[in-house]
């Protein structure tokens, strides 16, 4: 900043003309730098809306790049603008949008200054309240531990000697030090921020409180088995849907003994009728299994009856034959590999794909959140016929084709899966897509880049758990540490004939 400061010329000796020349070189500057923020803002948002699965990751990097750029940009525009003279300064800030009132749910804490002169300055006389003027600064405070002492005391009767005492209060974790806020506090730290075990014992350690990871790890693994049952009401919520969608994702876990790591996986079940208008509550069930075999996902389906939004994994087909599950494939997955080809090769035909694809999403985003009925019947008068004309064109397109070309590969995944693919035409609860389950999956593709691992396949248990309470939370719009607290407060407690009574649109 200083530096900047040192490059202006000396205002003083510059005529009007050379002044009024330098205002507007830098107010283009800015102008220039404000047009490259918006776009980088536009980009992002873009990005943010694109379908997430495969490369989740390199999207994820791809994000993070353009955030970092974003910030930079307006870190340095903030250090330009001081930089300027005052005038140019102020009327620089005045042009920016206005800034938002501070929310209105937020505690406020109020500070009263009192002019320091108790008499008037001029002539000495009594001074009477005129008015105020009020202004308002964000703030925020640290973490702050604090101790609860239980106090139990005891009474004797004088008559008998007879000792009455108060029971002691239950914890969430049997003989365990930690509050419900402290551990729904390290639980979101860890698998809503991402926050690894490690360094929240380093952060904690800043407020001089020495919580070994290997304690703070006890603690992760004592209150997934304790919501256990919580998590089986939900695993039932779920599965009690006529419609699912299904996805699944590698997670690293430590092979005992070796030191090495093996491939678990996170499967995920998400029920969310809201699109076609049904106010059910949504939810997520995730479960872990030690590898990708297609018995896992038959368990897990094993009393669900429905229709299945899902990828093409090979482990549904067993699924599928029996009838008792009908299959609803994802264009997302169609439309992300003509989207990789036309990145790569910029082909015309995966662009003219990408636009006949992008009709269909567009009828979707009219009828977003209407009646199944509505739903069915304008996808009947809308959708059907783009998808008679797409199926032609990709017949007529595959002939011309190398049969080993990765566009023919891409053309035959879309037309070996046609009839699964049309299924959301016939039934107005259905999705054009499986984005449901893929956006569900984003937390654990976040959270797997910074803990790399999990510790055992129990602590994938652990965090199957974890994850489907935090998930439904979030899905039905609620603060999951908020309500993590509320169910440790209560749940070692609680009948488990009740359970359900805590689940998260249950326990408001």
């Amino acid at each position: 900043m200083v530096a900047s400061r040192a490059l202006l010329p000396d205002l003083d000796a510059l005529d009007p003309n050379e002044l009024k020349a330098l205002i507007v070189s830098q107010h283009e500057l800015i102008v220039s730098r404000d047009s490259e923020i918006e776009q980088l803002k536009l980009l992002i948002a873009k990005l943010r809306r694109m379908q997430f699965g495969r490369s989740s990751e390199k999207l994820d990097r791809q994000i993070e790049q353009l955030e970092l750029r974003l910030e930079a940009l307006q870190q340095n525009d903030a250090e330009k603008v001081a930089a300027l003279p005052e005038p140019i300064a102020s009327a620089e800030r005045a042009a920016r949008p206005v800034r938002r009132p501070l929310p209105a749910h937020l505690p406020r804490e109020e500070r009263t200054y009192l002019p320091k002169q108790e008499a008037c300055p001029d002539c000495g006389g009594e001074l009477k309240h005129l008015g105020e003027d009020v202004s308002e600064m964000l703030e925020i405070e640290s973490i702050r531990f604090k101790v609860i002492r239980q106090v139990r005391p005891k009474l004797a009767c004088g008559c008998c000697d007879r000792i009455v005492q108060a029971e002691a209060p239950s914890r969430p974790i049997a003989r365990g030090v930690a509050g419900p806020g402290l551990l729904a506090h390290v639980l979101v730290s860890k698998f809503g921020d991402h926050l690894p075990l490690y360094r929240q014992s380093e952060i904690y350690a800043r407020q001089g409180v020495d919580l070994d990871r290997s304690t703070l790890a006890d603690w992760v693994c004592g209150t997934s088995q304790l919501f256990e049952p919580l998590v089986e009401a939900l695993r039932r919520h779920v599965m009690a849907a006529q419609k699912l969608h299904a996805d699944d994702t590698p997670v690293p876990v430590l092979a005992p003994g070796n030191g090495k790591t093996k491939t678990g996986r996170l499967w995920t079940y998400v029920r969310d009728d809201r699109p076609a208008g049904d106010q059910t509550p949504p939810a997520v069930w995730f479960a872990y299994t030690p590898d990708r075999k297609g018995e896992h996902p038959q368990a897990h389906l094993s009393k669900f009856m429905g229709t299945l939004q899902a990828d093409g994994y090979a482990g549904f087909e067993q699924i599928y034959e029996t009838g008792r599950i009908q299959e609803a494939a994802c264009w997302a997955h169609v439309r992300r590999k003509f989207y990789d080809l036309q990145m790569a090769h910029k082909s015309p035909v995966a662009v003219e794909a990408l636009e006949r694809i992008g009709a269909l999403y567009a009828v979707e985003s009219d009828i977003h959140g209407r009646s199944p009925e509505e739903r069915r019947e304008i996808r009947k008068a809308r959708s059907r016929p783009l998808l008679g004309s797409l199926k032609q064109w990709l017949e007529e397109t595959l002939v011309k084709l190398s049969k080993k070309s990765d566009t023919a590969v891409a053309v035959r995944y879309a037309l070996g899966r046609w009839e699964a693919l049309l299924r959301y035409c016939d039934d107005g609860h259905l999705e054009i897509d499986n984005n449901a389950a893929e956006r569900s999956l984003r937390a654990v593709a976040l959270g797997r880049k910074n803990y790399l691992f999990a510790g055992s396949d129990r602590g994938g248990e652990s965090a199957a758990a974890i994850y489907s309470l935090i998930g439904t939370a979030k899905l039905n719009g609620i603060d999951p540490e908020s309500y993590l607290r509320n169910v440790l407060s209560c749940i070692a407690d609680h009948p488990i004939n009740r359970v359900d009574e805590l689940l998260p649109w249950n326990l408001v």
